[in-house]
């Protein structure tokens, strides 16, 4: 799906593609996904809905790699030690910018439940990578001695990390911060980690 999906995005200088993924994901947080349209996209970028369908194939994979364009901004940093990855990992995004991913995420779970389209797409292009990413973090601190190979906890980091970010408004009523994850990473994962 990569392969094909690059192709017909040859043709959108990269600057474009950025500015459309923007306009997906400004339209994402004043409708939602169900309301989102293919015809409210085309308005709000000035493309056609045929551009739209030829680049993207449909709302989920442009939905999708709207979200993977955001957050490939952003990479696995390597400060040296684990506690700094996970609090650069955490530093990634101001507050606003937290609370606003984060009911855009409730919304996209909910969406991702009624379709599958959506749900492949998100696996593919954001949980994979995302997952693949922590891995890498978790690795070099195996290889500098920070963390057991065998911590059964490692398996669990990145539900450990969604866990927090989501149940921070469902318990507290408030919104998750860079404050509140970096004294739930250091009170609750990087104890289970044995770090």
């Amino acid at each position: 799906m990569a392969e094909v999906a690059t192709a017909r995005r040859s043709r959108i200088t990269p600057e474009r593609e950025a500015q459309l993924y923007a306009a997906v994901l400004d339209l994402l947080r004043e409708v939602g996904y169900d309301a989102l349209t293919m015809d409210a996209v085309a308005a709000r970028t000035r493309s056609s809905k045929a551009t739209l369908y030829r680049q993207w194939g449909g709302k989920a994979e442009l939905v999708a790699r709207a979200m993977r364009h955001h957050k490939r901004a952003h990479v696995a940093a390597d400060t040296g030690s684990l506690r700094g990855d996970f609090h650069a990992l955490v530093s990634r995004e101001d507050d606003c910018h937290m609370e606003q991913n984060s009911a855009l995420m409730r919304g996209l779970a909910m969406a991702m439940h009624a379709n599958p389209d959506l749900l492949r797409a998100f696996r593919e292009l954001i949980i994979e990578p995302e997952i693949e990413d922590m891995r890498l973090v978790l690795r070099r601190a195996v290889d500098r001695g920070e963390i057991r190979p065998d911590n059964p906890a490692m398996d669990y980091v990145m539900h450990m990390l969604i866990g927090a970010f989501a149940a921070r408004t469902l318990i507290d009523e408030l919104p998750p911060t860079q404050a509140f994850l970096t004294s739930y990473i250091d009170a609750v994962v990087l104890p289970a980690l044995g770090a």
